[in-house]
């Protein structure tokens, strides 16, 4: 909108009235110059009198909230490595009944090992399981040595079989993070490796436990082993007989025969009718065991006889536990799950609702396995394993340190044979 200026009024002879109109315009002007002469005069100011006021207190500074970002959870990389054979069902390819065997053992310790880290994150441990197919082959294991994901792991458990872990370890020489040999009882010698740990006992800590009840529980003064001729059996008896002489500091006499066709006749003007006769038989041959074990049937009815036998006869049939009961023998074992125990009974409930099959003894050992290594490596006390004794379902973990060899479990179970079954010696 534009504004248009009025234009002035016509004189209508009324001089008056226009007279009074400029008396008023000469009014306003008199009285903004009054104004402005005003404001030209000089001011007055007040002057303030000064008051004391309290000293001022300085203001306290405040710190400020430091934000404090939160720990990251300590998260232990676990590396798996064992048998599945994956390749076995790719399409046209099949198991055959060693590789399924295999496999089943395989997937029975992956699936104890996992129920032990998944009851150990309740605590607060964190883990990052990683599961890698050795195929029980020694090749794949030598390669699975050289992957990154492997070897910058806080923990290595496999590969399960000796020919796979002694090609796995030769890469692995030099000081870094443990590698556990998990069901193997091969002695920790065959691979040599600082970084080993030797879960299942070898069979001269069998020996040795043996040796060590006959010579601090029996004291005899004579020890029979009866061979049957086959070299293998040095495995066991020449530790044994060397635990024998440091423990008994020689005092104990072994009397070793190599047996023929179950013939006894030799020592029998030996044998003593008021004590303990001790026989120590390291074989494993069935043909052996059965003819010679008759024969020492007949002597048990002259003569006390109490026996010691290799850790592989829990598991022949054709041993019958009366026979083992008559010639009260004892055996070895790294494997003595006790079914009847409340955590034994908690632990194969809780497995059957995870996995929804039976626990095998495979599965029972690789919860033992998890739970230790487990709450050592989250707790970062791996190092001290030999002040960490642990009391598992199949087997406690008493380990030493072996130079050059790594660290080795020593304990092993005594059964006797009682109303017919093997229970552990106290």
């Amino acid at each position: 909108m534009t504004l248009v200026r009025n234009r002035l009024p016509q004189l209508n002879g009324n001089r008056r009235f226009f007279l009074f109109r400029i008396s008023n315009v000469q009014f306003r002007i008199y009285f903004l110059a009054a104004l402005l002469i005003s404001g030209c005069s000089p001011k007055v100011r007040t002057v303030p009198v000064p008051v004391n006021k309290p000293a001022e207190q300085k203001p306290v500074p405040v710190e400020k909230p430091v934000t404090v970002k939160p720990v990251a959870p300590k998260v232990s990389v676990i590396s798996l490595l064992l048998p599945l054979g994956l390749d076995h069902i790719g399409p046209g390819q099949s198991y055959d009944d060693i590789s399924l065997k295999k496999a089943r053992i395989a997937a029975d310790y992956y699936r104890g090992f996992k129920s032990a880290l998944d009851s150990l994150t309740f605590y607060g441990y964190n883990y990052k399981l990683q599961l890698f197919d050795s195929k029980d082959d020694a090749a794949t294991a030598h390669g699975l040595a050289y992957n990154p994901k492997v070897r910058t792991s806080d923990l290595i458990v496999g590969p399960v079989f000796p020919d796979d872990l002694k090609a796995f370890t030769d890469v692995l020489v030099g000081a870094r993070k443990p590698i556990v040999s998990p069901l193997s009882p091969e002695p920790a010698a065959t691979f040599h490796n600082q970084n080993l740990v030797t879960v299942n006992p070898p069979l001269e800590y069998h020996a040795w436990c043996v040796a060590q009840y006959i010579a601090g529980r029996i004291k005899p003064q004579k020890i029979f082993v009866l061979r049957s001729g086959y070299s293998e059996e040095n495995d066991y008896l020449v530790p044994f007989d060397k635990a024998i002489d440091s423990l008994s500091n020689k005092h104990i006499k072994i009397i070793t025969i190599t047996i023929m066709h179950g013939e006894l006749q030799p020592i029998m003007a030996q044998l003593a009718a008021g004590k303990d006769n001790v026989f120590v038989i390291a074989s494993t041959d069935q043909a052996f065991l059965t003819v010679t074990l008759s024969s020492l049937e007949k002597v048990a009815a002259r003569f006390p006889v109490t026996l010691f036998g290799h850790p592989s006869w829990q598991h022949y049939s054709f041993l019958t536990p009366q026979r083992l009961q008559k010639l009260k023998t004892h055996i070895t074992s790294a494997d003595g799950v006790d079914y009847k125990s409340a955590e034994t009974i908690t632990f194969i409930r809780n497995y059957r609702n995870a996995w929804h099959t039976e626990p095998s003894a495979y599965a029972v050992k690789g919860f033992d396995e998890g739970l230790y290594f487990g709450q050592l490596l989250g707790s970062d006390n791996l190092k001290n394993m030999g002040k960490t004794d642990f009391e598992g379902l199949h087997n406690d973990f008493v380990f030493q340190k072996k130079a050059g060899l790594g660290w080795i479990n020593t304990h092993v179970n005594l059964l006797l044979y009682t109303n017919f079954e093997l229970k552990k010696v106290e």
